[in-house]
């Protein structure tokens, strides 16, 4: 079977690792890929925004079935163009990707059908969110973009003034135009954090994995919040019982909602949880694998991925059972000095031949070649993955890899598993 991956960050060089292990792949494209990619897959120079180009390539190179990574363009309906034009594809449609695309649905979606989650109020004037802050205010005090934001747009302020910047950083622009025209302030949820994957096919949801992110940028959980700075799977606090009960009261009503709501959901549901007294609550959905969760994942994967997708759009789920490794997998993400705010390109990076070796695999996500060197071109640029029979192992073997790296432009987080610890 001929596969395209798209995108081009370390969550897509796990997903291709992992589809390369297939014995129903006879060849891996990737678009545009990475020089982690190249060693796997023929990388092809395609825009994700050019949605008749991607057809025309899959028509040209008789591409069996899609696999799209990112949030954006499946939120830009790039599955229903594929999908018209006869390729197989692995992601939700543009009315399904609503569950990450805006928020403000998703929360309707959830209190329509009664899905746990925290209360919210929406905004699309600056002058009126402002005021909601002046006369509500009370840290801790949530403030998310509507739109997609990179992992960036959440806010938890703890003073007026912080809230009062985020709003003010939202309405200029801060985050882009995916970011959308409202703001969302929601009811601050305590607990303990978690990611929780299900694989969905429009009827049937089977769990896919946990794990547990580190959102922000320094250790001890202090500065702004990233896109990921690691994470270990699977999540400790993810029992079989709270599985359970987050299949029973958090999943199989969305799909079942979705479904009503004449949007079925078809790929990957990503659930973002806050685990608490009362037991989980919904913080928000992605409609994609997580980054860098998606790695951790990945290692710990020993069932075929190809088999698992096409389940999934193929409406056979009830027929999977993905089998799971017992270790631990742990990543820890190196970024370009300066990230998640400015930062510079072009620092060159070395040593990866030394770093990796056993139970150890490095992600490349923000990365290019140029003249047979290695450069960093991203904010976060390399995912150090490494697996053990504890989070002390996986841990121990990640950070001794990071040391036989020589790459002066980037940092890291020294307290990846932390809390698992």
């Amino acid at each position: 079977m001929k596969v395209l991956l798209l995108g081009s960050g370390g969550r897509e060089h796990a997903l291709g690792w992992a589809l390369s292990a297939s014995p129903l792949l006879s060849k891996l494209y990737a678009a545009p890929g990475n020089p982690g990619l190249v060693q796997i897959a023929e990388c092809v120079p395609l825009s994700l925004a050019d949605h008749l180009g991607v057809v025309r390539f899959c028509r040209q190179n008789a591409i069996e079935f899609v696999v799209i990574g990112p949030e954006a363009p499946l939120v830009a309906g790039l599955a229903d163009d594929l999908e018209a034009g006869g390729i197989k594809t692995f992601g939700p449609s543009k009315a399904a990707a609503r569950l990450e695309g805006a928020k403000s649905y998703m929360k309707e979606i959830c209190f329509k059908y009664g899905i746990p989650t925290a209360s919210y109020t929406t905004f699309d004037s600056e002058r009126a969110a402002l005021e909601h802050v002046r006369l509500f205010f009370k840290a801790p005090f949530v403030v998310k973009a509507d739109g997609l934001a990179a992992g960036k747009g959440v806010t938890i302020a703890m003073t007026p003034a912080e809230a009062e910047g985020a709003v003010k950083d939202f309405f200029s622009g801060a985050h882009g135009s995916s970011a959308g025209h409202e703001i969302i302030f929601e009811a601050f949820l305590e607990g303990e954090e978690v990611s929780f994957f299900a694989l969905c096919d429009g009827e049937t949801a089977v769990p896919f994995g946990s794990a547990q992110d580190h959102k922000r940028a320094f250790d001890g959980d202090k500065g702004p919040n990233t896109g990921g700075m690691g994470a270990y799977s699977p999540a400790p606090v993810m029992t079989t019982e709270m599985s359970t009960r987050v299949m029973d009261e958090i999943i199989n009503p969305t799909v079942r909602a979705m479904a009503a709501e004449g949007a079925p959901f078809r790929g990957v549901l990503f659930a973002g949880l806050m685990i608490g007294f009362n037991g989980p609550k919904l913080i928000e959905y992605n409609v994609r694998f997580g980054d860098p969760e998606c790695q951790a994942l990945m290692l710990r994967l020993k069932s075929d991925l190809l088999t698992a997708l096409l389940a999934a759009r193929k409406g056979v789920l009830k027929n999977l059972t993905p089998r799971w490794s017992d270790e631990t997998a742990l990543v820890v993400v190196m970024a370009a000095l300066g990230y998640p705010g400015e930062y510079k390109k072009g620092s060159v990076i070395g040593g990866l031949d030394e770093a990796a070796g056993e139970g150890v695999k490095i992600f490349h996500a923000g990365t290019k070649l140029e003249g047979g060197v290695l450069l960093a071109n991203g904010g976060r640029v390399l995912n150090v993955a490494s697996f053990g029979a504890t989070v002390a192992e996986a841990r121990r073997r990640a950070y001794s890899a990071i040391e036989c790296i020589d790459w002066p432009g980037g940092f890291y987080r020294r307290d990846i598993g932390w809390r698992a610890l």
